[in-house]
């Protein structure tokens, strides 16, 4: 064990834990998510919930939570084991054929039976010119990204494969976040598509145990598990934490800012040299921070150097995946 004398109790507590594996508050290594009984409704967990209130008051034709996947392929593709793969997929997990109805007041998740196939929507551009089909290819992933999801009707996964040359495929995948979010790309649908499909492009079976528990058994386990007096406090806190008017970034620009919100983003990047990405690492060892805290910081001061405020609201995304049972369940787990 390192020497830890340097740190605050609560601090060392912590890395203790985190160093025997154990993290979690003794609370959260005691709890267990079990199986609800089988029905075709079941509520919203609270990330879900947050998700579809705001879905109704932004304008319904604008797509500000699909999510999207592209997947290229330069080999080969088997078009009919890609089929059985997700009608595999969908079949394993319950939100990716759930939809979203009111009941009694209440928004509600409506789990339907899976189907016995798949069908995958396909273009083939292989009859235009070469030098065309990539445009058309982006154009295609656009549409298909930009298009609104009707929450009752469902699907709330839609694909699209196109292909551009014998072994050049591209597949376009939107979900809407009320089912899916990064850690379910990364870590649930990538590694089992990959597997599956496999598999099937062998005839043989899914390697792939059942799932022990589905998403709409963590919302109900999610909405049982908290104590009122608990929910009371956290909700004071945020309350405390957000009264009064929230600061807007005062950013210098020749352009106003918009009346109405128009919901136009971009992801911006940005490329570091190994020398200074090594020279920040080394900073972090230092103050004992990891990299990610000194890139919010450095965020932070650029806002704070162009603005001169010193209430900035910077927000990142969090898995909130906090108990073994929750990392292979697809859908946006909090």
């Amino acid at each position: 064990m390192p020497d830890l004398s340097h740190l605050s109790d609560a601090k060392r507590s912590l890395l203790e834990k985190c160093l025997s594996g154990n993290p979690g508050s003794a609370t959260e290594a005691k709890a267990h998510i079990s199986p609800r009984p089988r029905g075709s409704v079941a509520p919203l967990s609270l990330t879900q919930e947050q998700v579809w209130l705001h879905g109704q008051i932004i304008p319904a034709e604008v797509p500000v939570y699909n999510e999207t996947l592209t997947i290229r392929r330069t080999e080969p593709l088997n078009v009919v084991a890609l089929e059985r793969t997700f009608a595999e997929i969908i079949r394993r997990h319950e939100i990716w054929r759930t939809t979203f109805e009111v009941h009694d007041g209440q928004p509600v998740q409506v789990i339907h039976a899976a189907e016995a196939g798949f069908r995958l929507p396909f273009v083939d551009l292989r009859d235009i010119p070469e030098a065309e089909r990539e445009r058309v290819a982006v154009r295609i992933a656009r549409e298909t990204a930009s298009t609104p999801f009707d929450l009752r009707e469902g699907p709330l996964l839609r694909t699209m494969l196109v292909k551009l040359g014998e072994c050049d495929h591209r597949l376009f995948l939107t979900f809407h976040q009320l089912v899916f979010d990064g850690v379910t790309a990364y870590q649930v649908f990538l590694p089992e598509m990959d597997a599956i499909y496999r598999a099937f492009s062998r005839n043989q079976p899914s390697p792939l145990p059942e799932p022990g528990i589905q998403y709409a058994d963590y919302a109900v386990w999610q909405r049982e598990r908290p104590k009122p007096e608990v929910m009371a406090g956290q909700l004071a806190y945020w309350e405390k934490k957000l009264a009064g008017e929230l600061p807007v970034l005062g950013w210098p620009s020749d352009r106003f800012r918009p009346v109405l919100q128009t919901y136009r983003g971009e992801i911006q990047t940005a490329v570091m040299s190994n020398e200074l990405l090594q020279d920040l690492k080394t900073l972090g060892r230092e103050r004992r921070v990891s990299l990610f805290m000194i890139l919010v910081a450095g965020l932070a001061s650029v806002l704070h150097r162009y603005t001169g405020q010193t209430d900035i609201i910077l927000g990142a995304p969090t898995a909130g995946r906090t108990l073994p049972q929750l990392g292979k369940i697809p859908g946006d787990v909090l």
